[in-house]
This record gives C-alpha cells, sequence and structure tokens, in this order.
C-alpha cells in the first residue's frame, strides 16, 4: 500500500464513523429529547419539544450528510402535522397513532409496490447494497410485515398502558427491535447479493 492510500484510508475511517454517528444522532436525539421533556413536563410539552427536535435533526441531516433520507423525512413531516394537531387539540391521542399510521403507510406502499410489480425498497436502499430481484422482493416482504407488526405493537401500547409506558416503548423498544430485525436480514443479504458487474441498464430495470 503507498503512503497516498494509507492517508486516504486514514482520512476515510473518521469521516465514516462522523457520518454514522450524526445518522445516529439524527434518528435517537429527537426521541431521547421526546422522552426526557414528556417524564419531567407531560405528553404536550414533549410533543412540542419532540416536533422541534425532529425539525432540527432533519436540517442537520441535511447541513453535514447533504441529504435526507426518504424515511425520517417522511416520519418527520407526520411528526409536525400530527404533533401539531396534538398541541392545537390539546388531544394526544394524534401523535401516539402517528406511528401507527406511519408505519402502516411503509407496508402498504411497499405491497402496493409489489403488486405493481416495483421495487420501493430498492429505491431507498439501491446505493448501499446490491442485491438481485428475488432478493428485493423477500426483503421487501419481511420488512413490510415488519412495519405491521410495529404498527400492532403501538397500538396495544397506547391503548392499553399509561403515556410514560407508551413513550419509553417508543423510544426504548422500537430501536432495538429494528435493530435485530435488521441484523436478521443479513444471510438474505449474502444469498441474494448481486454480484454482477454494474451497467447503466442494471441500475434502472428492476425498480
Amino acid at each position: 500500500m503507498s503512503e497516498q492510500d494509507k492517508i486516504t484510508d486514514a482520512n476515510a475511517a473518521p469521516q465514516f464513523d462522523r457520518r454514522q454517528l450524526i445518522k445516529l444522532v439524527v434518528e435517537l436525539g429527537p426521541l431521547l429529547v421526546f422522552f426526557f421533556a414528556n417524564s419531567h413536563y407531560g405528553i404536550f410539552v414533549g410533543t412540542a419539544v419532540f416536533m422541534v427536535t425532529t425539525i432540527v435533526a432533519l436540517a442537520a441531516s441535511r447541513i453535514f450528510l447533504g441529504r435526507i433520507a426518504t424515511m425520517p423525512l417522511v416520519t418527520g413531516i407526520f411528526v409536525v402535522v400530527f404533533g401539531g394537531l396534538t398541541l392545537y387539540l390539546q388531544d394526544d391521542h394524534f401523535i401516539k397513532m402517528k406511528p401507527t399510521i406511519v408505519n402502516g403507510l411503509f407496508a402498504a406502499i411497499l405491497f402496493g409496490g409489489l403488486v405493481f410489480d416495483r421495487l420501493f425498497l430498492k429505491i431507498v436502499f439501491g446505493d448501499v447494497m446490491r442485491l438481485t430481484r428475488e432478493g428485493w422482493r423477500i426483503l421487501t416482504i419481511r420488512w413490510a410485515l415488519f412495519f405491521i407488526v410495529l404498527a400492532v405493537l403501538n397500538e396495544v401500547m397506547w391503548r392499553f398502558f399509561s403515556t410514560d409506558t407508551w413513550v419509553a416503548f417508543k423510544v426504548f423498544g422500537i430501536m432495538p427491535l429494528t435493530f435485530v430485525f435488521a441484523m436478521a436480514q443479513i444471510g438474505v443479504l449474502k444469498k441474494y447479493e448481486d454480484t454482477t458487474p454494474v451497467t447503466a441498464s442494471s441500475v434502472t430495470e428492476d425498480i
């Protein structure tokens, strides 16, 4: 390895770590602030703070990462809309139902894409991993089912448990579950990895 390669690798590693740290802060930051604000000041103050920190996190993603990922953007829009309804009507049902609606929407989009032979998951993650068409279909079905599970879990938590318990589950339950589920898909990623050379046609043919 040349000296130039060593310098490049040394510079690349910290950059990778910084990007991952920023992504983690963007995803977890608003939730942690929401948990803290709710536990000390109640659900309405927590919702207001959640809205503000979500907007700040999306702006930080745009500034430091150069883009806002699709799923955090959609979730952020729903946080602002349903959070606004919660504060305006002083009814916490709206912010509690938001995860159900968002996860249900993601599941419907993925399943709807399959009906029309469109692999929407590839549009979101196609720049970070390459799979065969069958691999994308399997992954799409699994993620769609997982979103349905999250929607059902959210309904159970907010309808049958206290607000504090629901917030705790939203902050400390959903993320670990998502991480475990994502790790469980590694076998699919390896089995259906697309090793064919990249061409202009192969980038768009499955979308």
